[in-house]
């Protein structure tokens, strides 16, 4: 076993997926955890087991109001949370908070010394507001752990990279004036995908100009593409020097994805998760924290995060 990887699995965190044949539906982490034991991953890693997050860790990002109004459907299982994409379901309150315990147990191991890196399948809701749900996102976990990290580890400079295919817009408005988050995106342009966001002019406001970089992909892009846009992730990060490396390493932009139209492979996926654990290891804090994200092909999914952990677990 490599004691520097730990992986979160549990029923806790399977039970977040939206029932009625829904693309996000609760049979994602099976599909993850068979295909991870599969390979023996299960026995090179540190398993931990996920513990839902507290009511005043919610508040960290998300508004009372809105965490209120989650509970209260939560017990009616009745309507949706947005606009139409994110229903309601009897338990979605405590699903939605077990993800965030997940993230947020993941990222106290790593800042205590347990491990040095991690990841967690059932995680990475980058459309999540402040206020409210958005594109199958009800508690933005990402959103959590970086005010966490600020607030009770004292970190000045936090790094979010996002590769799903979809633009990590609910993390990207929170914190788009805030230049302790150093943000990279690399998603499929707004113009032809949800969220319809993450032009490359969106660099930052005010004294955050500048610490974001939006990477968007035209419809079709495949590794060859990602190939010659990831090392502007790479030198953005390193001129930033971040204390610590979210990765939200969403399977949707694989090849043969249901909902949307990147060509990426797994390979790119590994790369990602490779090539910010030696950056990692560069800047002397060896952190980084990998978040599932999206991903609606299970095959994909599947094998796009285990060779994100083998990613992980590089000497």
């Amino acid at each position: 076993m490599n004691p520097e990887v730990a992986v979160v699995l549990g029923e806790r965190i399977a039970r977040y997926g939206f029932p009625d044949g829904h693309p996000f539906g609760p049979d994602r982490h099976g599909a993850f955890a068979r295909e991870f034991e599969a390979r023996g991953l299960d026995r090179r890693v540190q398993l931990l087991e996920p513990k839902p997050a507290t009511y005043d860790e919610l508040l960290a990002f998300h508004t009372p109001a809105y965490v209120d109004f989650v509970r209260e459907r939560s017990q009616s299982g009745y309507g949706f949370l947005d606009s139409g994409d994110t229903p309601a379901f009897r338990g979605v309150y405590e699903a939605a908070a077990a993800v965030v315990g997940a993230s947020l147990q993941a990222a106290e191991a790593i800042m205590g010394g347990r491990c040095k890196r991690a990841f967690v399948p059932i995680a990475g809701l980058h459309h999540a507001a402040r206020d409210r749900a958005a594109g199958f996102c009800v508690f933005n976990d990402c959103g959590v752990v970086i005010e966490l990290l600020f607030r009770r580890h004292g970190l000045e400079r936090v790094a979010y990279v996002d590769i799903d295919a979809h633009h990590g817009d609910g993390v990207f408005y929170a914190f788009e004036e805030d230049p302790r988050v150093i943000f990279a995106d690399v998603h499929e342009d707004g113009r032809y995908l949800y969220p319809g966001t993450g032009a490359a002019g969106e660099t930052g406001r005010g004294a955050a100009e500048g610490t974001k970089l939006n990477l968007p992909m035209p419809p079709g892009a495949d590794d060859t593409a990602f190939a010659a846009a990831w090392p502007r992730v790479i030198e953005h990060l390193e001129r930033h020097e971040p204390q610590f490396i979210l990765l939200q390493c969403g399977a949707d932009s694989i090849e043969d994805d249901p909902i949307t139209h990147l060509r990426f492979s797994p390979q790119a996926h590994g790369r990602a998760a490779r090539e910010l654990t030696q950056l990692a290891k560069r800047l002397g804090h060896g952190r980084v924290l990998a978040l599932g994200g999206g991903g609606y092909n299970r095959a994909n999914l599947a094998r796009a995060w285990t060779a994100v952990v083998e990613g992980l677990l590089i000497e």
